[in-house]
């Protein structure tokens, strides 16, 4: 199995560390610095911003207003990687809109940050991390929806959600990243409002 870097040590890249392992992938997690907290348990490889990441995959575990700052460390070792980009960049203040372009999304608008040879595939933001974590979503299997424009990088994130027992669906081009976020977003607001539970999530029925 691939190696990964996740950063950010939030809930979210603590649930996407675990999954993971439970593929057999490696794990490397970057901190914003060495005191910061970890919501992932002890074994991982853990660096800081600035160190060299090791992962073939790199998981942008932070909010999406992060990621210039991130980009200033790590722009030009992120060519020929595959970027997971996992963000909703839901307006927080209002809890009534996304601020990625109305036209656009946050993948889309991180592809064209990125150097040649990068490729984006946008997904795990319509999964809470718990869902992530137990890899089921009520009595079935946690279904990750992903989009991205490059063959080769979905299947590397289709391998590792499937590596982890989870069922993995291509939701199409890296454009479906704008659906994709909505449905986060009403994830998210519904389980804000206590509608939903954040142990539970959407599902597709075979």
């Amino acid at each position: 199995m691939t190696s990964i870097s996740i950063i950010g040590s939030g809930k979210m890249g603590a649930a996407i560390a675990e999954v993971a392992t439970r593929a057999g992938a490696a794990v490397q997690i970057i901190k914003r610095s060495p005191t910061s907290m970890s919501a992932a348990r002890d074994g991982f490889a853990y660096g800081v911003m600035g160190d060299e990441l090791t992962g073939d995959l790199v998981v942008l575990a932070v909010p999406y207003n992060a990621y210039e700052g991130i980009l200033q460390h790590y722009r030009d070792q992120l060519s020929r990687k595959v970027v997971i980009d996992i963000s909703n960049p839901i307006d927080f203040s209002t809890y009534d809109r996304l601020k990625s372009p109305a036209d656009s999304s946050t993948a889309a608008e991180l592809a064209k940050m990125l150097p040649e040879g990068s490729a984006v595939v946008k997904a795990f933001n319509v999964n809470l991390g718990d869902t992530l974590t137990s890899g089921t979503n009520g009595t079935t299997p946690t279904t990750v929806l992903f989009a991205g424009d490059y063959a080769d990088a979905k299947i590397a994130v289709a391998r590792l959600i499937e590596g982890a027992g989870m069922r993995a669906v291509d939701a199409g081009p890296l454009t479906r990243a704008r659906e994709l976020e909505a449905m986060g977003f009403l994830q998210i607001i519904m389980a804000a409002l206590g509608k939903t539970s954040y142990e539970s999530g959407f599902t597709l029925l075979r």
